[in-house]
């Protein structure tokens, strides 16, 4: 972060006075809410290494690799003293909707978070901006902006900054915007009065429990990642566990079950940013249309979208899962086939799923 120059002493008044313009500066930005928080993530530090220690994290070998650097902002980045924590909601107003995706096998369900263009360019630059905010108003300080791109425990750091709680099904629920918004973070050197922490307001509520496809929530707070859709269809580079693929139904990047059935989202707000409106139609897409997109046409429609980060034999991976899991249909059967005799389709990897896609449709 590096050391604050020429900046004048504030005061306590001086600080709180700051916070406010804080506040006021990034909802003209765009987020929904700020909140300031101190470092110590003791209390979700121990959470997170037992997680680790049951192996819950799956393939995601950065997770521990990190260690404790994760709940210790303040190694992370030396000199930190506060957590600026911004919420942004990312709901599309338009757009079909999500339960009416998932009841149809033969469309193709990606989670609401990825239909428009990739949130960490765009909340970075904002962070960036109101760190230029304030610097224009007291001089050179320490900071440095996160948006899902480093060792952040961001979920902890946002419940700390009031911004909510951490749910059953470990997102962060507001009891005012429920759980559609992403979150970003401003490490910085100043003392800036604190936000009263969010209280917990799920009670006996399981629904998100009950409700996930793969029983990945294992316990109230604790997701297995490796029985998790969002892991599987995005994190997982190898082979989807074979007992795992029905329940996937067709969820073919990401899972929002878990969100869909929260009553706290009957108070979420759509977004009123464009760059998150659906784009090429994914919002509802028919399986076999995307099914058919070679590998230049996905690297074109999936510019500057989170959907791009998976890579082409993932995406054709997925798919071939949702399409297996499909009514019988000839057309798909025929499909899978052709695929299979495509240079594309040439890895081991795809050629298993789109066997047993093809099993499934002829059963």
């Amino acid at each position: 972060m590096g050391e604050s120059k020429n900046r004048t002493e504030l005061s306590a008044g001086d600080l709180q006075a700051l916070a406010d313009k804080i506040r006021r500066w990034s909802r003209a930005l765009g987020f929904q809410q700020t909140g300031i928080s101190d470092t110590d993530l003791s209390a979700s530090e121990a959470h997170l290494l037992s997680w680790l220690e049951q192996g819950f994290h799956g393939e995601m070998e950065w997770m521990p690799r990190h260690g404790r650097l994760r709940t210790r902002p303040a190694e992370l980045v030396p000199g930190t003293l506060r957590i600026i924590s911004v919420r942004m909601d990312y709901l599309p107003p338009a757009g079909r909707d999500p339960q009416s995706v998932l009841d149809d096998p033969t469309l193709g369900y990606v989670s609401r978070y990825a239909l428009g263009r990739d949130y960490h360019k765009i909340m970075r630059k904002r962070l960036q901006k109101l760190a230029e905010n304030i610097q224009a108003q007291i001089g050179p300080f320490g900071y440095r902006a996160f948006v899902d791109s480093a060792p952040v425990q961001e979920k902890a750091l946002a419940e700390k900054a009031g911004l909510g709680w951490v749910g059953k099904h470990t997102n962060v629920i507001n009891s005012q915007a429920g759980s559609w918004f992403f979150l970003g973070e401003l490490f910085t050197d100043l003392p800036l009065p604190l936000t009263q922490a969010a209280d917990n307001h799920c009670g006996s509520c399981q629904a998100c429990i009950d409700v996930c496809p793969t029983r990945a929530i294992v316990a109230p707070y604790t997701v297995d990642a490796r029985l998790c859709i969002s892991y599987l269809t995005i994190e997982h580079a190898g082979p989807i566990p074979v007992e795992l693929r029905a329940a996937m139904g067709n969820r073919i990047y990401g899972c929002d079950d878990c969100q869909l059935v929260c009553p706290w989202n009957r108070f979420a707000r759509p977004s009123a940013e464009p760059d998150y409106l659906p784009r090429h139609d994914l919002d509802a897409p028919q399986l076999l249309s995307l099914f058919a997109w070679d590998e230049q046409t996905f690297l074109k429609r999936t510019e500057g979208s989170p959907l791009r980060r998976i890579g082409h034999p993932r995406w054709l991976r997925n798919i071939a899962v949702a399409l297996g899991n499909a009514p019988a249909d000839k057309s798909i059967v025929s499909a899978l086939a052709e695929k299979r005799e495509q240079k594309e389709a040439a890895s081991d990897l795809l050629q298993e799923h789109l066997h047993w896609a093809i099993t499934q449709q002829s059963k």
